[in-house]
């Protein structure tokens, strides 16, 4: 049963849109029409999870399979978390708005080890048992998780699960759904749907399996695989376009993959080694999808996604490409970090223009020897030519990603980061150009599971020490902002992300006592005490205290066995574990092995019947570029809109509506007409900003465009883009001289809904009422943005008051000041006029803005 959010998702919720499931691309699919019913849940806040682009390709592949339905939920951010344990409602899915728990399967996105706390705050807000064995006794969904930490060891979090899925999920969860629809047709019990489950490549129970005393996990009944197997996909970008949330996201863009999979082999680096093979995407299929996609989003930012775009042969040729279709558009290419080497002008040229985007290189270490260590493929020329070919096209600030604590480094290797950066400096100086300034990110070297590094760690006494290092370096040179991980984060992350079962305790303790999503950015001090405590309870501290002291050192061979077994060693990543021995001697060594999609196989033992081999499309050809987008400014036509802003979009703020209308003329392909300058925007203009959680039958806004249209051709392509709880009320065309309607505004119609504590009769609402009007001023004193205390009088600003309803609560009509010039009547200054004149609380609940006027009519 659905549940009612009307009570729940008020404009008292910070930024109340998260949860209301009524973006552009949301899937609404009836409940009744789906056998097997599914939340991809992604345990972050709403801004980070709904643009995460595998869990927007996840969610669209589901969508589209037949009897099948798929939902999304995310972390709600702690004031409705508080309302939801308030009020004892269980935590919802956003189409449906059905609890969690009335859904067949949820799945969790698990991409860093701290993570996990986050997915056992929004079980228990559901109301969901934590581990799969307090869900057995009754018919509670099957919970499982998937992403890079999850694939790379679930341990630490096997009894929160009763799967996890490895790999890519693109074929992997439309196989689980068809066994989780037949295990529902043939009335299986859970345990025996779980052991089909198991026998799907890809799909791991951790029940089936069990930890040995020497720390290696075997299966403990016969008809389960030994070891289980990674998934792979081939992407398809089609399945990118997808949701346009009505909020700004961490990553409000269209994001296309292009490249998935990296061989570079840079031996920290798990996604490297946990995406083999390589998987170039058709260079025609990525263009067509991008200019289909930045048509139907109205998005005016798009971002070409691979864990080394430039390593994509086809990236120049691509970005071009698409630059030129979408020349007469205000449109912006951004690019993750990309390989210094391969940057050159035609990758300037698609990431330049009017609105140059930032650039990220990671060079990882600050000296040639530390980077032949890692297996980076960087030398100094070439990290000198990518840098000088930045600053010739135009760029005065490069951010660069370091990495300390690398097997063999020392402190000179620390040194050479700032040495290196005085170097880059002072080569590439330019007459009559500004310095070159960097912003530096410099982050402890964690290891993980599945890479060459994992047998190394270091200990965070060291880290501090080569942190300060760094420090006195860096103290005196300007232009540099710099940003250090905190070590008591890389500790952590250590020790859960290399630990096994016996970790379940510790995160679940963890998560009692407080460590979150916010905590380790908002009170870290406070996170890791948490973090520490849950760990003493499970008598780990000795473990925790060998990992804060360095537990492995590669260069003191007495301390590893490197046959030992390891908490993953029953995951069939592809990745030979001799291979990442081998691999790791010849990093003592400085040795680099070569990029296998570019040059020989390295031998790592991915390729094959049940991985495939890499994927490297050849580069078509580069077409001209044919010139950065240039705002057409002309001014042709005005047409003024009255608008309504009703129901749940009452509760889209004003930032955000204004961002709304941005897209949606771009996605009607209406002829906008730019503003000129630097951020060159498009000439729309609301007339008077409508508080959050107010609705409305009166909003104007203005556009200006650069060619002429009916009034009824751009009302109804305007229509078909907006959605129904913006209706258009009207339009009319403007001398395109006429003044603008923020100059007009003058007066407002408001109705409010109020009360009181205690119960008013209606003539005592009256006689307030003609006390405020009998006023000839009544004070309230307002502070200016600069600061200064100004006492206003409000009653200047009203006009007319009265009585429109009053049967089960009182609303009031209103009529009063709405000039931009600061003096307007907002539906608080009612209730504050009231409050002076009666002694009362009054307490403002609805306000509905009936109509606006302006102060001269506005003709052709």
């Amino acid at each position: 049963m659905a549940v009612a959010i009307e009570n729940l998702i008020t404009s008292e919720i910070t930024k109340p849109a998260r949860y209301l499931g009524n973006e552009l691309g949301a899937k609404h699919k009836p409940w009744e029409s789906a056998t097997v019913r599914w939340v991809l849940t992604y345990p972050e806040i709403y801004e980070v999870g709904a643009s995460n682009l595998g869990h927007i390709i996840l969610y669209n592949i589901l969508n589209t399979q037949p009897r099948q339905l798929c939902d999304r939920a995310y972390l709600p951010a702690s004031d409705l978390a508080a309302k939801l344990r308030e009020t004892d409602t269980p935590l919802f899915a956003l189409e449906s708005r059905r609890p969690l728990k009335e859904f067949d399967i949820l799945g969790f996105s698990l991409s860093y080890e701290l993570g996990a706390t986050n997915i056992l705050e929004m079980l228990d807000l559901a109301g969901i048992p934590l581990t799969w064995q307090d869900r057995q006794t009754q018919d509670y969904p099957l919970i499982f998780a998937g992403g890079q930490t999850a694939t790379s060891n679930p341990e630490p979090y096997a009894d929160f699960f009763d799967f996890v899925a490895l790999g890519d999920g693109e074929e992997l969860l439309p196989e689980i759904g068809l066994v989780i629809e037949e295990g529902k047709a043939a009335g299986l019990s859970k345990e025996e749907l779980l052991l089909d489950l198991a026998q799907v490549p890809g799909v791991y129970v951790p029940r089936f399996y069990d930890l040995a005393e020497d720390g290696s996990v075997h299966p403990n009944r016969p008809d389960v695989p030994q070891r289980v197997l990674r998934r792979v996909a081939t992407p398809i970008p089609a399945y990118s376009i997808g949701l346009v949330p009505y909020i700004e996201t961490v990553h409000d863009r269209l994001t296309m993959e292009i490249r998935r999979g990296c061989t570079r082999g840079c031996r920290f680096c798990q996604p490297g080694m946990l995406t083999r093979p390589a998987r170039d995407v058709d260079p025609e299929q990525v263009v067509e999808a991008i200019e289909k996609g930045m048509r139907a989003t109205g998005y005016n930012e798009f971002s070409l996604l691979s864990l080394s775009c430039s390593d994509y042969l086809a990236l120049p040729a691509v970005g071009i490409e698409v630059k030129n279709r979408l020349k007469t558009e205000n449109i912006t290419l951004s690019l993750p970090s990309q390989r210094v080497d391969r940057f050159d002008e035609n990758i300037a040229n698609i990431i330049g223009g009017t609105r140059q985007s930032g650039l990220t290189f990671a060079p990882e270490a600050g000296t040639q020897r530390m980077r032949d260590v890692v297996n980076k493929g960087l030398t100094n020329e070439e990290l000198l030519r990518g840098i000088k070919t930045a600053v010739e096209q135009g760029w005065d600030k490069v951010k660069l990603y370091f990495m300390i604590g690398l097997p063999g480094e020392t402190d000179l290797d620390v040194i050479g980061i700032a040495e290196t950066v005085r170097w880059l400096r002072r080569e590439c100086q330019m007459k009559g150009r500004k310095r070159l300034d960097f912003n530096i990110t410099v982050s402890n070297f964690t290891p993980k599971p599945h890479t060459p590094f994992q047998w190394h760690s270091v200990s965070t006494a060291e880290f501090l020490r080569k942190q300060d290092l760094l420090r006195q370096e860096f103290h005196r040179m300007k232009g540099v902002k710099i940003n250090y991980t905190d070590v008591r984060i890389s500790a952590m992350e250590d020790f859960v992300g290399r630990g096994d079962r016996r970790l379940s305790s510790v995160v679940r303790r963890a998560w009692e006592l407080g460590a979150g999503m916010d905590s380790w950015w908002e009170n870290l001090g406070q996170a890791y005490t948490a973090w520490e405590r849950a760990i003493d309870e499970a008598g780990l501290t000795w473990k925790y205290r060998q990992v804060e002291n360095g537990e492995w050192n590669v260069f003191d061979h007495s301390q590893i066995d490197y046959d030992a077994p390891l908490p993953w060693d029953h995951l069939d990543t592809g990745i030979d574990k001799e291979w990442l021995k081998t691999d790791l001697q010849k990093a003592l060594e400085a040795a680099t092995v070569p990029d296998c999609s570019f040059e020989g196989c390295s031998h790592c033992g991915v390729c094959g019947i049940d991985f495939g081999h890499n994927i490297v499309v050849k580069p078509p050809e580069i077409p001209p570029f044919e010139g950065h987008f240039q705002p057409n400014q002309d001014r042709v036509q005005r047409l003024r809109v009255w608008f309504g802003k009703q129901g749940e979009m009452a509760l889209v703020s004003h930032l955000d509506l204004v961002r709304l209308w941005d897209r949606v003329v771009r996605r009607a392909a209406i002829p906008i007409s730019f503003t000129g300058g630097f951020h060159p925007g498009p000439r729309i203009s609301i007339a008077n900003a409508l508080p959050l959680g107010a609705t409305s039958s009166s909003e104007i806004v203005d556009f200006e465009l650069t060619q002429r249209m009916s009034v009824k051709d751009f009302q109804d392509q305007l229509v078909t883009q907006l959605p129904e709880d913006i209706p258009i009320y009207r339009i009319e065309e403007l001398n395109i001289k006429a003044p603008a309607a923020t100059r007009l505004l003058d007066k407002a119609q408001y109705f409010i809904t109020v009360a009181t504590p205690e119960p008013v009769n209606r003539e005592q609402w009256q006689s307030w009422i003609n006390a405020v009007l009998n006023s000839q001023e009544i004070i309230m004193a307002k502070t200016t943005k600069s600061g200064k205390v100004q006492q206003v009088n409000l009653r200047d600003r009203l006009y007319e008051l009265s009585i429109y309803r009053y049967d089960e609560s009182l609303v009031l009509w209103y009529l009063g000041s709405c000039r931009n010039d600061g003096s307007l009547l907002q539906p608080e200054h009612i209730t504050y006029m009231l409050e002076q004149v009666s002694g009362q609380e009054i307490q403002l609940l609805k306000i509905h803005r009936q109509q606006i006027s302006l102060s001269e009519q506005c003709v052709d």
